[in-house]
């Protein structure tokens, strides 16, 4: 019997204290510095997890609901060309567009098991008691771990297929992206497996903007939702209403940055990262990069990780493309 079905166990690879102790560093290395800068994990406490989910169904924000009509209109065929034993998804989430690749691997006739990965023990229960009861025959595994840093605590048994959808390899700065990569090929390993890509493509900025600063302000509730967090986790005192949003396109990184800027001048205290720091009037601050690729980006990154492109499906408007690779 699958345990899963009755009490979802966990498998924790975090050490004790970790997100507390890594939200300390990112944020003592990020505003510490002349251009201050957080990375856009730390929006999703349970307030930023149902802003985000509220911003998948705004109309200007196309990602979300394009990667989904890809996986209903082809799981099958990236299925075929990938036969999978193991799902293993990282930063699961929800897992909400997860049911569409399981479906399509266990018709292909090998899946046995899928893998959520994900830092939020919340997320993981969540979305694996959907699963548990929607797939009874299926080996449910719960991860506790940062993809970023711990992919090599993941299992390695049979083919493997690791899917990282939703665009978030574009809140990977390159530096980062190269290191992700290449980890993901040596999770891969001499066995096969394959890696389901998701990534935005570059669109004119009058399509792009609005995704990230639509016009009910359900983003810009989201972007100062950091704040928030900063206020709760380290005993901050930052005014979050004093902070207006900005969504701008970087056209020599090809990416949008979403940035929350000062109205006044201020001092801020973050007794619990040791910090105070200032800001000057409409002195900005970088909360998120989302890069956005073109193919021929997408697939000299993928090599020059060793991995190489065996299929690569996009919308009818080519906002969006799923990109499945295998190793050299």
């Amino acid at each position: 019997m699958n345990p899963s079905k009755t009490a979802l166990e966990i498998v924790h690879h975090l050490p004790p204290h970790y997100l507390e102790r890594t939200l300390r560093e990112d944020v003592r290395a990020g505003l510490s510095e002349p251009a201050k800068t957080l990375p856009p994990k730390w929006f999703y406490d349970q307030r930023g997890s149902e802003l985000f989910e509220q911003i998948t169904q705004l109309p200007e924000y196309f990602p979300t609901r394009t990667e989904r009509q890809i996986l209903e209109d082809h799981a099958g065929e990236m299925a075929a060309a990938s036969p999978t034993e193991t799902l293993i998804e990282l930063g699961s989430g929800s897992s909400r567009k997860t049911p569409l690749l399981l479906d399509a691997l266990k018709a292909a006739g090998d899946l046995r098991s899928y893998v959520a990965v994900d830092v939020s023990d919340s997320a993981l229960t969540e979305a694996n008691s959907g699963l548990s009861r929607d797939y009874p025959d299926l080996i449910l595994q719960a991860v506790a771990a940062d993809f970023e840093s711990q992919l090599q605590l993941l299992p390695r048994e049979g083919h493997r297929m690791v899917a990282f959808l939703g665009g978030t390899i574009g809140n990977l700065e390159p530096d980062a992206r190269a290191r992700f990569l290449t980890q993901v090929r040596e999770l891969l390993g001499k066995d096969g497996g394959s890696l389901l890509l998701g990534t935005g493509l570059v669109q004119p900025p009058e399509i792009l903007i609005p995704a990230y600063d639509d016009s009910s302000g359900v983003t810009a509730d989201f972007n100062r939702n950091v704040l928030r967090v900063l206020n709760a986790e380290l005993g901050a005192d930052f005014d979050v209403e004093a902070f207006e949003h900005v969504a701008v396109w970087n056209e020599d990184e090809e990416w949008v940055e979403m940035r929350l800027r000062a109205t006044h001048a201020m001092q801020v205290q973050l007794p619990g990262a040791g910090l105070e720091i200032s800001f000057d009037r409409g002195e900005e601050l970088r909360t998120e990069v989302s890069a956005k690729f073109r193919p021929g980006k997408i697939a000299a990154e993928l090599e020059a990780s060793g991995l190489t492109i065996i299929g690569q499906w996009t919308d009818a408007e080519e906002r969006y493309a799923m990109t499945l690779a295998e190793p050299l």
